[in-house]
């Protein structure tokens, strides 16, 4: 039996929570503005609402921490885009996995490594041809370890 089942509603502070750990241990003394939860209320009823829609375009697969009841030992979360299509993935289908993040006291598990495992069949069923991410470089041999490849970065942002 899996300990990992996918997040419904109901676990929507326990996910803002862990994200926020993710969040932490990833800029970590980088942006003084990034350890900030005011975000979180606003972020909540959002994330209710998707955690809520079962054929939605987002998913997060956690673990349960059986010593506290409602609390989550590890994340991940992910969404399926449509781009047009292209060689190598004439459907357009492509998944980004983000958030993915484990307890400091319950790391070294194997939690986060079955949750993103569990994400990818996820992408996997919906048809999805490319799985995208970010990794931190504490994290990227798990991510190597799962097939991903380091790919030349040509991304740009602007926030509005």
């Amino acid at each position: 039996m899996s300990l990992v089942r996918r997040a419904t509603a109901e676990d929507a502070e326990e996910v803002l929570r862990l994200r926020q750990v993710m969040i932490d241990s990833v800029f970590a003394g980088a942006d003084a503005g990034a350890a900030s939860t005011r975000w979180h209320s606003a972020s909540l009823p959002v994330l209710r609402a998707r955690l809520a829609e079962p054929d939605g375009d987002f998913a997060a697969f956690v673990v349960d921490r059986p010593e506290r009841p409602g609390a989550l030992a590890a994340l991940a979360a992910g969404t399926e885009e449509y781009r047009i299509g292209r060689a190598g993935n004439p459907h357009g289908r492509v998944g980004h996995v983000f958030s993915v993040a484990t307890d400091p006291d319950a790391r070294r598990r194997g939690h986060a490594r079955a949750c993103v495992e569990e994400l990818l069949r996820w992408f996997r069923e919906r048809g999805v041809a490319q799985v995208d991410l970010n990794a931190s470089a504490a994290a990227e041999p798990l991510y190597a370890s799962l097939g991903f490849v380091r790919k030349p970065d040509p991304s740009m942002r602007l926030t509005f």
